[in-house]
């Protein structure tokens, strides 16, 4: 009998965590103003126009997104190394 072992308390908090900013970070990529349309027209980001460069709501979109890919990074470098040592 072949018994699978259990995933380890910091292993599946990191993996759940990572599905989670997974789905966060696929939606602000999704949010972002398009060049050409796309899902960002489909909440409303088609009607502004480009008089003033970029809007406040766009910039902390950004900052949003690089903040939550750096977190999605550091998950899957912190599941590397928690697979490598055995936990």
């Amino acid at each position: 009998m072949i018994v699978a072992p259990l995933m380890t308390w910091p292993i599946l908090s990191l993996s759940i965590v990572l599905v989670v900013l997974s789905i966060v970070l696929a939606m602000f990529i999704l949010l972002h103003k398009g060049r050409g349309g796309g899902m960002s027209d489909l909440f409303g980001g088609g009607m502004s126009t480009g008089m003033g460069g970029t809007s406040v709501a766009e910039r902390n979109l950004d900052r949003l997104t690089v903040i939550v890919g750096l977190l999605w990074l550091t998950c899957i470098i912190a599941l590397t190394v928690l697979y490598r040592l055995g936990f």
